[in-house]
């Protein structure tokens, strides 16, 4: 596991979107399916990964800034 996403992360060097989007989860996906995962698993594992460490954070964040910019910090 650790090597598939030592791989998927160098590919992601090659391919520079905002924060990996596409990229990732596409090179963690073909990572996982080439070594020997089904390839359905993979994809809702990843995704669920993706979700977790990148959008969750999101709503956090949005209602802090919100809150920030209401009290006039920023």
């Amino acid at each position: 596991m650790a090597l598939a996403y030592l791989a998927a992360t160098v590919a992601v060097a090659l391919v520079p979107t905002p924060g990996g989007l596409g990229s990732v989860e596409a090179a963690l996906i073909v990572a996982l399916v080439a070594v020997g995962g089904p390839a359905a698993p993979a994809t809702a594992v990843v995704l669920a990964y993706r979700i977790i460490t990148v959008w969750a954070p999101l709503l956090p964040g949005a209602l802090t800034l919100g809150a920030l910019v209401r009290l006039k910090v920023i």
